[in-house]
């Protein structure tokens, strides 16, 4: 058996060759070892003929395995009696623990070890439903690996390796919330298993695989904020259903680039549960059937992509007895039916681990081997990221004896931009929309080099086969060549985000290439469930629609959030096909339609102010803001301030009630208008509407409100420490200066507080 190594995204062997592993799994208790039936009473030496027996037998029946996971089975290392959670922490005891340690555990991993597999050894137990880093259960993991790493017979040993947890479900965020989901969780994940790795690599330098969230099943912020150190692996869970795998091969397959792809892009892959079956044979865990690969079924399909991975090794978690029964003409009728069904997972499984072992040499190599002639990337050159969003880049290198390795992890990178990409493990990680040339070098261990050039576009939506998902709701059709998308009947297609924000941006342009005949509208969405409510624009007869971002209304009636869209594209009735032009988001007034906007210091509609507030004999009221503007306008525009209020375009000039904006050829561009709450009144409440009006638009009203209070011996509020959220600036008159480092001149500079408030000040540049 050859030592094994990580190197890149690559398991590999002391001569370099890339490894995946493929194997079965065992726990070491009596209700698992076919439900007490065989052994019991904590008998170390029938527990160890039996599961010894077993190995023997599987590989007796044929099965080409290499690998077998080992379940450090918390029934030896519990108290017996305990109360408490059986699995793992509560009733861990580390005396016991110690001594199965030695008498049970590292005899069958060194007894697997001396039939040819490598050992992936796991922590007793499972996860509980909530971890927190410094938590009862983490401190109780550190404790166990302490233990293990230090053990003779198991530190340092290349044969066997350590899976630090079993199915970690949520853990404790940055944000204080328990959960799974956003980037905070990921990184508390990582400091929480880092420590563990930490403990680990004070003894040992074994492969390690860590785990994800969701019951293993999440994986993508460690992408993100990745483990550190050397030998590091993820270990994965698939179970039919999981990563959409019960919709067919393309939606198993984006789910597994959601979720999984991220990390396999840098570091290897191990799947340490996984298996299916029909259910009428109970005899899995799993519900599903084989199927055909690319087409409908798990099995099939979870070996496509696996392969197509080309760095993950993974078992069949069927029990172990039932392996071993394989080809035996005498097992139990219900036996033979389950292992001789092809859609049940031993069948196939056995002959795939078949192919798999003739792939192997374990052989030393030439020089050829290591030696590279050619470096290109699959997919070509031409590259395109959804901004906000990250995307592996698989660029191989081809050595002088033909074989092929995804080198992406390893490769030199350097960008012709920055702040636009960052190009990180593999992946590309989009910022903001624009273009890039990143510049790829790799050198091979004789410091034989090759370089390449990828040109990489980000924008929110892009026109490829590969990221405008045709069948967000039933099953449609796009040709990346034509741009032309063909709905399911009643479907919409488009892309999926995890949370993208438009709230930068003032407009949303959507435009079709060809006729609309299939009643086509485009929609976006501020959910992640397609069944949330939308917001709709028809393109009826028209070929464009421009969506107002900070106006938009959703079907329900509420204003669309344009600071996490979830899905946007279109829905068809399915008809006929059309052709999509381009959809794109601009500040750009030329698509501006007609009418007023009344905006925030953020583009966001105002249709309130309050708070304009003063004690008595000491008004007027701190100053509040809105940006006013106009487009395809018939002349100027008018704001007149209710009685009570004043307004300004000039924070610290002279207040008016009435103001008038003056339109250049029918635009009058973002101005900052001041209002405030007049001196000199008495104690109450006050309110009214500022009007802001032009000829033939649709007139703006905003709502003001503000007190004026008796003083107290109790000082005003007192203000939390507030922080500058961003900064614009404007002339002396009100106009938006855009930039501000190539003017000179007296100007106003606005900051937006992180209370939601504005500072304005005069600055002078010379």
């Amino acid at each position: 058996m050859p030592e094994l190594h990580v190197e890149g995204r690559y398991l590999k062997d002391s001569h370099g060759h890339i490894v995946n592993l493929h194997g079965f799994a065992q726990t070491f208790s009596p209700w698992f070892n076919e439900q007490g039936s065989k052994w019991s009473n904590y008998d170390v030496q029938e527990c160890l003929n039996y599961n010894k027996n077993i190995i023997d037998r599987i590989m007796d029946a044929g099965w080409k395995v290499n690998f077998v996971r080992q379940h450090m089975d918390p029934y030896w290392s519990s108290t017996p009696g305990c109360e408490g959670r059986y699995e793992g922490e509560e009733c861990f005891n580390e005396t016991r623990f110690r001594k199965y340690l030695d008498e049970v555990f590292v005899p069958m991993a060194e007894y697997a070890v001396s039939k040819g597999l490598y050992v992936v050894m796991r922590p007793p137990g499972v996860c509980p439903e909530r971890i927190e880093i410094g938590g009862v259960y983490h401190e109780y993991l550190i404790k166990v690996w302490g233990i293990v790493a230090k053990h003779p017979d198991l530190k340092n040993n290349p044969h066997i390796m350590f899976e630090l947890a079993n199915e970690p479900i949520n853990i404790l965020g940055t944000d204080g919330t328990y959960g799974a989901g956003t980037q905070g969780h990921f990184d508390n994940l990582k400091t929480y298993f880092q420590e563990i790795v930490d403990t680990i690599r004070a003894s040992a330098d074994n492969i390690l695989w860590v785990p994800g969230l969701g019951y293993q099943s999440l994986y993508s912020g460690y992408a993100v904020n990745p483990i550190e150190g050397e030998n590091i692996g993820y270990a994965v869970h698939v179970y039919p259903g999981w990563f959409n795998s019960g919709q067919g091969y393309e939606p198993f397959q984006r789910g597994w680039n959601n979720q999984v792809q991220p990390v396999a892009d840098f570091a290897p892959v191990i799947v340490t549960e996984m298996d299916w079956a029909p259910e009428r044979h109970e005899k899995s865990w799993g519900k599903a059937t084989t199927g055909t690969a690319g087409g409908d079924g798990f099995g099939a399909n979870f070996k496509k992509i696996t392969d197509d991975c080309g760095n993950v090794s993974w078992l069949l978690f069927t029990e172990p007895h039932l392996l071993a029964d394989f080809g035996n003409p005498d097992a139990p009728a219900d036996v033979v039916d389950f292992l001789n069904d092809p859609e049940a997972c031993p069948w196939p499984i056995y002959h795939w681990y078949e192919d798999y072992a003739e792939e192997y040499d374990f052989e030393g190599v030439t020089d050829d081997y290591f030696t590279v002639s050619e470096l290109y990337v699959e997919g070509g050159n031409e590259i395109s990221v959804v901004t906000n969003s990250s995307k592996g880049v698989i660029i191989n290198a081809v050595f002088a004896d033909g074989h092929i390795e995804n080198v992406s992890s390893i490769a030199d990178v350097s960008l012709n931009k920055t702040g636009i990409v960052k190009f990180e493990r593999g992946r590309i990680f989009a910022l903001k929309d624009g273009q890039v040339e990143v510049d790829v070098t790799y050198t091979d261990s004789k410091g034989n080099k090759k370089q390449l050039t990828i040109h990489v576009s980000s924008t929110p939506f892009p026109l490829t086969d590969e990221l405008f998902n045709p069948g967000i709701w039933e099953n449609g059709t796009f040709n990346e060549d034509t741009k032309t998308l063909q709905t399911g009947p009643y479907g919409f297609g488009g892309w999926q985000y995890n949370g993208i924000d438009f709230s930068g941006y003032k407009y949303l342009v959507a435009r079709l290439g060809s006729e609309n005949n299939a009643s086509a509208d485009f929609r976006l969405f501020d959910g992640a469930s397609y069944w949330g409510s939308p917001a709709i624009f028809p393109f009826n007869s028209n070929r464009e629609v421009v969506l107002v971002l900070n106006d938009v209304v959703k079907e329900d009636g509420t204003p669309l959030n344009s600071e996490h869209i979830y899905i946007a594209g279109f829905w068809s009735n399915g008809s006929n096909p059309f052709v999509i032009d381009s959809v794109f988001v601009t500040n750009s007034n030329e698509y501006a339609p007609r009418g007023i906007y009344v905006n925030d210091f953020k583009l966001k509609k105002i249709t309130t102010l309050d708070g304009l507030n003063y004690f008595a004999e000491s008004g007027p009221s701190e100053s509040q803001s809105l940006i006013v503007s106009g487009f395809k306008l018939d002349g100027d525009i008018t704001i007149t301030a209710p009685e009570n209020f004043e307004i300004s375009t000039d924070s610290i000039g002279d207040y008016v009630s009435n103001i008038t904006l003056s339109d250049n050829e029918g635009t009058v561009d973002e101005t900052i208008v001041f209002v405030r709450l007049k001196s000199g009144l008495e104690k109450g409440t006050y309110s009214g509407d500022i009007i802001v009006s032009s000829d033939g638009v649709a007139s703006k009203r905003i709502a003001l409100s503000g007190m004026v209070e008796y003083t107290t011996n109790v000082n005003s509020f007192a203000k939390a420490d507030l922080n500058v959220i961003s900064t614009r600036y404007f002339s002396i008159t009100g106009q938006r200066v855009d930039n501000i480092e190539n003017e000179r001149g007296l100007f106003v500079k606005m900051n937006l507080m992180s209370d939601g408030s504005t500072q304005t000040s005069k600055i002078i540049r010379y």
